[in-house]
């Protein structure tokens, strides 16, 4: 596909987004007053409607691998790679109660970070420290003993394909909090090559998320560490390999 052809798309999509975006906080600020989970599925439908405009627009399709790893109800730990805004859309689609770990200023953004808050999903306050790691951890340990699935990005922050970064600590404590019955699930992703960090440009193709086998619970810190990592950042590595075998069907 010419550049020009991407461009015009991902012009498209861009508008697209932003319009579906605001209608759809402004149709949800009634849902402020209701239970959670009315906003929470006003917001699954969303995140619907922008895996279609991807796969409409940009001609970006979503293969999911290993979705029989994810509970059946009941909660979890998803340590997902991080390289993509697409990143923070996509799990709201793939799990049945997803809970964000996310930074705290997206909380201050007027309707839609209202809406987030509202929905339970847990801040992460950046500058202030110690402090902060443990409100993540009894907030995020709060929405796992109610039964959702918790999303965290161990490194922190967004990074480059093939970019590593030390990961944080916070996916450890929190595991250590919800005790070893509650599973520990690595994932990977390769989004950063069609959508990149503050990239304007969408490119098409398909893209992979993969869900891998969840950690042994009970494991020490440090080795729950050096396993979560080496299982993300070999199987990232493998999906930004030329000629990436296909294991399941698109999603």
């Amino acid at each position: 596909m010419s550049e020009t052809l991407v461009l015009l798309r991902s012009a498209l999509f861009n508008l697209a987004f932003f319009a579906l975006t605001a209608t759809m906080a402004l149709l949800a600020l009634p849902l402020l007053a209701a239970p959670p989970r009315f906003a929470a599925g006003a917001v699954r439908c969303w995140a619907r409607g922008v895996l279609w405009l991807l796969r409409t627009v940009v001609g970006l399709r979503l293969r999911v691998t290993g979705r029989e790893h994810l509970p059946r109800g009941g909660p979890a730990i998803i340590a997902a790679k991080h390289q993509s805004a697409f990143d923070t859309i996509v799990w709201l689609v793939l799990l049945e109660r997803p809970v964000y770990v996310l930074k705290r200023e997206l909380l201050r953004i007027p309707f839609w970070g209202w809406i987030a808050a509202h929905c339970g999903h847990v801040a992460v306050d950046r500058a202030a420290g110690g402090a902060a790691l443990r409100r993540m951890v009894r907030e995020a340990a709060a929405a796992l003993g109610r039964g959702a699935q918790v999303v965290i990005f161990p490194e922190g922050t967004r990074t480059a394909p093939g970019e590593r970064v030390p990961y944080q600590p916070g996916v450890a404590a929190l595991a250590a909090a919800a005790g070893p019955a509650v599973p520990v699930l690595p994932a990977a992703t390769d989004s950063g090559r069609f959508w990149g960090r503050r990239a304007f440009r969408k490119r098409p193709g398909t893209l992979t998320v993969a869900i891998l086998p969840p950690l042994p619970g009970g494991l020490p810190r440090a080795e729950l560490m050096a396993r979560l990592e080496a299982a993300i950042e070999g199987e990232a590595a493998r999906l930004l390999a030329p000629a990436t075998p296909s294991r399941e069907g698109c999603g």
